[in-house]
C-alpha cells in the first residue's frame, strides 16, 4: 500500500471545526435509509467512513452536496465552514455556490465523472471559471492554471494531457484529472467516495499519496469513503462504522481497529484479517447479507446477521462514548474490558 501514513495532528490548539452533521435523517420514498448520522469533521482532519455496500456511505455524501433526490426528505442539520447556514433546506442555488468551492468530491469512476466530449483542460478550468466573480471569467489564466493542477496530480507532460478527452486517459490519469478538478478551488473539505476501487494497486497507492498531499497543502479535511480498512488505516486518522444508515461506531483508527467494540466492526475486521487463515481454512465471514434498502431489522440494526444478538437487541441501543466521534452502540459490545 501507499507509503503515506496518518499522522495525528498537534494538539496545542483546537482545530477550526470544517463540518458538523447532527442528527441526519434522510428518507426517500417509505424507505428510511439515514438514521439520527451525526458527526464532526477539523481542519486537517481525515476521517475514513466505512462498511459494506448499501450501509448507507455514498448516501451520506451525496446529502452533504445536496445531490439528493428531489423526492428526498432530508431532516437534522449539515453545517459546513464558509458556506453561511445549515445546507438542509438550502436552495440549488445557494447550493452550487458551495459545491466545488467549499466542499468537492472525487466520486468512484471517473469515466462517468468527466464529459467526454469536452478536454481535459477545459473541465479542470471550467471548474474555476464557474467560481470566479465577474472579473475573473477571463478562461485564459483558468487553462494556465488548470495545466498547473494537472502537474501536481502528477500527469505525465500536463500540457498535453490538457489536450486530450478522457478517452484518451488511462483510469488512474482519469482519476487525476478529477482530483484536479475536485483541488482547483482550494475546499475546505474534500470527500472521496471510493475514488480508488477500480485501480490496480500500484496506481492505487499513488492515487492515495496525491490525495493526501493535496488535502495537506491546503490544510484540508478529507472525508474518505471505503470498503477497503486497510486504505484507512493508511490514510486516516479517524474512523466511523455504518451500518444500516446508522453509524454504529467511532474513534481513532487506531484504536476502534485494535479493540472494536460494536460486533458489526469486529466482523468486518475479522473479514479483513486473512492473515492467520490456514491453507484451506475457511475465510471468515459475516453471515448473511446486507438487507435492501428499508429491509434492516428494528432496534439494532445488525442483529439479523450479529451471533451475540439476544432480545434486548430488538431495541435501539444507546450511543456509549463521550461524544459522537468517539463511541459506540451495542448492546453486547467486544472488548469490554476496554472500558475499564
Amino acid at each position: 500500500m501507499s507509503a503515506v501514513a496518518a499522522q495525528p495532528r498537534p494538539k496545542e490548539a483546537p482545530a477550526a471545526r470544517v463540518l458538523d452533521v447532527d442528527g441526519l435523517d434522510v428518507r426517500i420514498g417509505r424507505h428510511h435509509l439515514l438514521h439520527d448520522v451525526t458527526f464532526g469533521i477539523d481542519r486537517g482532519e481525515r476521517v475514513g467512513l466505512i462498511g459494506e455496500s448499501g450501509s448507507g456511505k455514498s448516501l451520506t455524501s451525496l446529502a452533504l452536496l445536496g445531490l439528493l433526490p428531489d423526492d428526498a426528505d432530508v431532516t437534522g442539520s449539515i453545517r459546513l465552514a464558509g458556506a453561511g447556514g445549515d445546507l438542509v433546506g438550502a436552495r440549488e442555488r445557494e447550493l452550487a455556490t458551495v459545491r466545488g468551492r467549499e466542499v468537492a468530491m472525487v466520486f468512484q469512476e471517473p469515466m462517468t465523472a468527466l464529459n467526454p466530449t469536452m478536454r481535459v483542460g477545459e473541465q479542470v478550468a471550467e471548474a474555476i471559471t464557474v467560481h470566479a466573480g465577474r472579473g475573473g471569467r477571463d478562461r485564459r489564466p483558468a487553462r494556465r492554471r488548470a495545466v498547473e493542477l494537472l502537474d501536481q496530480v502528477g500527469l505525465p507532460d500536463p500540457g498535453d494531457a490538457a489536450k486530450a478527452y478522457p478517452h484518451q486517459l488511462s483510469g488512474g490519469q482519469r482519476q487525476r484529472v478529477v482530483l484536479a478538478i475536485a483541488l482547483a478551488n482550494d475546499p475546505a473539505l474534500l470527500v472521496c467516495d471510493e475514488p480508488t476501487t477500480a485501480l490496480d494497486v500500484t496506481v492505487q497507492a499513488r492515487v492515495l499519496d496525491l490525495i493526501v498531499q493535496g488535502v495537506e497543502a491546503r490544510d484540508a479535511a478529507l472525508l474518505f469513503i471505503t470498503h477497503d480498512l486497510s486504505v484507512v488505516a493508511t490514510v486516516c486518522e479517524r474512523v466511523l462504522v455504518m451500518y444500516g444508515g446508522r453509524i454504529v461506531e467511532a474513534g481513532a483508527v487506531d484504536e476502534v481497529f485494535r479493540r472494536p467494540r460494536h460486533r458489526y466492526t469486529q466482523g468486518l475486521l475479522a473479514a479483513s484479517d486473512l492473515d492467520d487463515v490456514p491453507t484451506g481454512g475457511r475465510l471468515p465471514t459475516i453471515r448473511g447479507t446486507v438487507p435492501p434498502a428499508g429491509a434492516f431489522p428494528e432496534g439494532c440494526v445488525f442483529r439479523s446477521r450479529c451471533d451475540h444478538a439476544t432480545e434486548a437487541c430488538a431495541t435501539t441501543p444507546e450511543w456509549t462514548g463521550p461524544d459522537p466521534g468517539d463511541g459506540f452502540a451495542c448492546h453486547h459490545p467486544a472488548n469490554e474490558e476496554r472500558a475499564s
